[in-house]
């Protein structure tokens, strides 16, 4: 069997168990949107803080498995499925927790460090997704290439928003719940300047996007963190579990509404077929 043909039955089995879509692969971005968004960033680092107190090597396993499950069901679909999406997004969640407490607890690495870390590797993302694509636009999530950008970038969000989060409640001292109130102020910003300032759509919507975990990790931590270290002492377990019982009962509303899927106008085609004027859309 020569190279080529080795290569043509590789590609034909991706095809089989990760098809192309036929349509996008994100939803509408609402108010609800933005809601499962916090709650998921916030349950995320909660279950990420249980699990790793009671083992690392098992948690981290668990989260491994999470996000793996995650994988197989976004990529096997052909078309957005709201169950798929968070729950995947809720596995990113929880193990990019992990990863980015991994690098300050095991190996040591300040949080000023792994901040700057992950800033830099979604920096490199976006221009790679961009180099690639020519868009950044959420309705653009129409090819698999595009949806593979699309979760590498949702991963190093999470991960950076778990530093900055540390960072600020932590080395800068400021507290869990002060670090959320600050956060909620900064996620203003992007929606106040698109709405009156001009500022570039796709823009808003990953500046928002990137301040939503600091911003639901911060509130996680407050609620479920001892009193010595600024929290209510409710507990990682009890925490995790309000939360992501609050993402179910409102994903389960998705489902059953399906309100939340994109019209077939607003997805971007990468050979052009999709309207000119979403290229600059989120």
């Amino acid at each position: 069997m020569d190279e080529n043909t080795q290569r043509s039955r590789a590609a034909a089995l991706i095809d089989r168990v990760f098809p192309e879509p036929i349509a996008a692969k994100v939803p509408e971005i609402t108010l609800l949107f933005w809601v499962i968004k916090i709650l998921t960033t916030a349950g995320g680092e909660a279950t990420s803080d249980y699990l790793s107190l009671r083992n690392h090597v098992i948690g981290g396993a668990i989260e491994i498995l999470l996000v793996v499950l995650g994988l197989w069901f976004q990529f096997h679909s052909r078309r957005y499925a709201a169950a798929a999406y968070w729950f995947l997004a809720l596995a990113i969640a929880t193990s990019g927790t992990g990863v980015s407490d991994t690098m300050h607890l095991t190996f040591g690495i300040p949080y000023a460090g792994t901040t700057c870390f992950w800033a830099v590797v979604l920096g490199a993302i976006f221009w790679l997704w961009h180099r690639s694509e020519r868009t950044l636009s959420i309705h653009s999530i129409v090819t698999r290439r595009r949806e593979v950008y699309y979760w590498a970038t949702v991963f190093a969000t999470f991960a950076l928003g778990t530093a900055l989060g540390d960072l600020t409640a932590t080395t800068f001292g400021l507290g869990y719940l002060a670090s959320g109130v600050a956060f909620t102020v900064l996620i203003v910003i992007p929606a106040v300047a698109w709405r009156f300032l001009g500022l570039n759509e796709v823009v808003a919507f990953w500046f928002a996007y990137v301040v939503t975990r600091p911003l639901g990790a911060s509130f996680a931590d407050y609620f479920s963190k001892p009193h010595a270290v600024s929290g209510l002492a409710f507990g990682d377990g009890p925490t995790a579990v309000v939360l992501n019982l609050a993402v179910v009962v409102l994903v389960s509303y998705l489902v059953i509404t399906r309100n939340d899927i994109q019209p077939p106008t607003a997805a971007e085609r990468p050979d052009g077929t999709g309207p000119s004027t979403q290229s600059s859309t989120a």
